[in-house]
């Protein structure tokens, strides 16, 4: 049987895009998702008004995401009415209650993401509550947990997840084409099913060290994306 029919299939976010031709080049690399942030401390922050500007260029089957911290109810609902098909990620302090008011109101599915300490204490973050006290959320994303909101861009030590959590996971933080091969791998077997998300490391390069936030390198976009659906076929192989 031809391997590329029996690959299970990675869907790949691209978060914190700011500008037009990042999100061409995002969606000609062939991404499932585009992230926009709309946490006005974020370096990356959009407004509702921009991040609905650069949706319409999205075809059909590639959908946006509103990623927001601690919201005011009516800001999530003016955002969503100016992008009808966005999906919400909340990242910030958010309860189950509000999560699921958040929603209801404006008739989305949602992200919750958890924030994952980094280093031997993330062996103490409970994976398997936190995904049944969000059982509403359509998946749960992991991300490190750094000081303040919206991601870091810093891995957490993914073997120490659980082994098993009833949940479709998406995996976020310091991930990069080197490296997400090695989280498919380790993760996929854990969960109903995982995809990834990436953000600073397909940014273009700061001159003095870094990235320039928001700004995305196309070339850097597509070796993610190769990365992924390499390892995708490297596990079809196991099967």
């Amino acid at each position: 049987m031809n391997p590329q029919l029996t690959a299970p299939r990675t869907r790949i976010k691209v978060c914190g895009l700011t500008r037009a031709q990042d999100v061409q080049a995002a969606v000609t690399a062939g991404v499932d998702a585009i992230g926009f942030v709309l946490y006005a401390k974020s370096p990356r922050a959009v407004s509702p008004e921009r991040a609905a500007e650069l949706a319409h260029l999205l075809p059909p089957f590639v959908t946006p995401v509103l990623l927001f911290v601690n919201p005011e109810p009516g800001d999530v609902a003016a955002a969503c009415a100016l992008l009808p098909t966005a999906l919400l990620q909340l990242h910030g302090d958010e309860s189950p209650q509000t999560c699921a008011m958040l929603a209801t109101a404006a008739k989305r599915p949602f992200l919750r993401a958890a924030r994952i300490p980094t280093g031997p204490a993330g062996a103490d973050f409970d994976l398997v509550k936190y995904a049944l006290d969000y059982s509403q959320a359509q998946a749960i994303l992991l991300d490190a947990h750094v000081e303040g909101f919206g991601g870091g861009g810093k891995a957490f030590n993914w073997s120490l997840l659980p082994p098993s959590v009833n949940a479709h996971l998406v995996l976020s933080g310091g991930l990069n084409a080197a490296n997400v091969g090695d989280g498919i791998a380790l993760l996929r077997p854990r969960c109903k099913s995982l995809a990834v998300d990436v953000s600073s490391a397909v940014e273009v390069d700061a001159p003095g060290g870094g990235t320039l936030k928001g700004i995305k390198d196309p070339e850097k976009i597509n070796q993610f994306v190769a990365a992924v659906r390499a390892a995708d076929q490297r596990l079809a192989g196991l099967h």
